[in-house]
């Protein structure tokens, strides 16, 4: 229903952020990541995702598209709801949890304070071939993300090739031809794979 809601933060809480938008404040339950990347800001812009239930109608911001993509896989995962998501993204970054579920590494979830064994179990077999398509692919062009290696990795990626698979081919070849452009390195990786 709502994409984002910017305007003037009136009222900042580590557990929600009141933004005020032409007179009208709308009250955002957020992530503690969500809460740190607005400390300083005195207007924000904020993804949004309006939970609708019997009881309530409950707003959840976040400061980027990425971490409102990784909520909404979480909260399609059965057992977990809208508040064990933000608890998981207040806990991890977006990356960190990203990578936890790529790499099928439960324990780093059953960290998180509610997540048991089968919980964490049941968000890496649900998501693992999901999150690790559409997050990298989200991402944002940065010093850390502006690759040849990401972009091929993210290629191979929407191609269906296993993320742990297809890192090890790159980093093989990368290493007997560092500045490969990215269209030579895919194909090159293709032949391998």
């Amino acid at each position: 229903m709502y994409a984002y809601i910017s305007g003037k933060i009136v009222e900042k809480n580590p557990a929600f952020l009141v933004i005020d938008v032409h007179g009208i404040g709308y009250h955002m339950h957020i992530s503690l990541n969500t809460y740190s990347a607005v400390q300083q800001l005195e207007n924000a812009k904020l993804y949004t995702y309006l939970s609708v239930r019997e009881d309530a109608h409950v707003l959840f911001g976040f400061f980027d598209e990425e971490e409102r993509s990784l909520f909404l896989h979480l909260i399609s995962v059965s057992g977990v709801g809208a508040n064990t998501a933000r608890v998981i993204l207040s806990s991890l970054s977006t990356q960190e949890a990203t990578e936890a579920i790529s790499s099928g590494n439960v324990t780093a979830l059953q960290r998180v304070k509610g997540i048991g064994g089968k919980t964490a179990q049941r968000i890496v077999v649900d998501l693992r071939d999901k999150v690790g398509k559409t997050i990298i692919l989200g991402q944002k062009s940065g010093p850390s993300y502006n690759t040849n290696k990401e972009e091929a990795l993210s290629a191979l990626l929407i191609l269906g090739f296993n993320k742990a698979a297809a890192d090890k081919v790159l980093t093989k070849i990368l290493s007997e031809n560092a500045s490969m452009a990215v269209d030579k390195l895919i194909k090159e990786a293709l032949r391998v794979l």
